[in-house]
């Protein structure tokens, strides 16, 4: 991956046709508010103050009785929609309608899906199954490419790629009716974020055209910077397996598990997604991992950690990007 003059980003020679404007020339949204909808869902606790509605999404649909199903939700950056399946099947339950351009996404311990718009500046959130957003998150000037939810707190961390004036990214903090930004001087475009177990929270991220990793624990304000004993030219997502971080590698097609102690992150082990062509925006659940392959039109499946063959392919997709699985609660 290498970064250009202006807000825009590209990875290799291969990606040069799907540049990726960063929202230049767009007008800032004012304040940072939250609104809430109506749906035909049972309510959510709150995690946020929330005010106003956010409007009902035209085009979108969904299948009835999905509240006692799983489901897996993929973001397709090419129609800027996120399909909806049924989990493990595959079969195409719904579609979620007008986004400019879904990126990587997140879900709570309520089944509740977060998905960040890069190019809208929010983050929109489905319940379960549901149609239009419960609620949407204003993310003024930011650039919104991953999200995480902090399983200790309920906490929705967003890595904001970059800003269209100051250029440099940062980690948004959701929590409590609050906003907060963290910068860590050493990163510059913050790519993908995950919380382990105990709440603290790993971030990749590039600057200067190198890879970079680091950590920001739990209660803290500052990062604290991780060297991985594995070389990374661009990295993918980033998730607690329930053991270790995995982090994706973007360009080898491969996860790797990673023991952290201290500013040492040291590898114990890999998974290889063969047959994919940039799984970027994985998600492990289980023994699975689903990985949206944006070079190829489809969502493959993976044993998880073992990797190697996939089990599964879904197609029909333009380019997607990101995937979670919701569990029916």
């Amino acid at each position: 991956m290498r970064y250009v003059s202006g807000p825009v980003y590209m990875k290799n020679s291969d990606f040069t046709r799907r540049v990726v404007p960063l929202c230049a020339g767009l007008a800032l949204l004012a304040g940072c508010a939250l609104r809430q909808a109506q749906d035909d869902m049972p309510p959510a606790p709150a995690r946020f103050n929330t005010t106003n509605a956010a409007a009902p999404r035209d085009g979108s649909w969904i299948s009835p009785g999905l509240g006692v199903q799983d489901l897996l939700y993929v973001s397709d950056v090419g129609t800027g929609n996120v399909n909806v399946y049924s989990y493990p099947n595959g079969q195409l339950v719904g579609t979620l309608t007008g986004f400019q351009r879904p990126q990587a996404m997140c879900v709570n311990k309520y089944g509740e899906v977060f998905v960040p718009d890069l190019q809208a500046f929010k983050i929109y959130a489905y319940r379960h199954g549901a149609k239009n957003p419960t609620a949407v998150l204003s993310d003024p000037g930011q650039d919104p490419d991953d999200c995480a939810v902090d399983p200790t707190t309920g906490a929705l961390a967003v890595a904001n790629l970059s800003t269209p004036y100051s250029g440099a990214g940062d980690i948004v903090v959701y929590a409590h009716g609050k906003r907060t930004e963290f910068r860590d001087p050493q990163i510059r475009y913050y790519l993908f974020c995950g919380y382990d177990n105990q709440g603290n929270l790993y971030i990749d991220g590039m600057s200067s055209g190198s890879f970079k990793f680091a950590e920001l624990p739990k209660g803290s304000a500052n990062f604290v910077d991780i060297t991985l004993n594995k070389h990374f030219r661009f990295g993918g997502a980033v998730q607690w397996d329930g053991r270790s971080v995995a982090v994706g590698d973007y360009e080898s097609n491969a996860i790797y598990q990673f023991k952290i102690n201290g500013k040492t992150g040291t590898k114990v082990g890999e998974t290889r997604l063969n047959g994919s062509d940039y799984a970027i925006g994985f998600w492990i659940e289980g023994s699975r991992v689903i990985g949206p392959n944006d070079d190829s039109t489809s969502v493959m499946f993976w044993n998880y950690p073992a990797g190697g063959t996939r089990t599964k392919s879904i197609s029909g997709l333009k380019t997607p990007w990101g995937a979670v699985v919701s569990l029916a609660k």
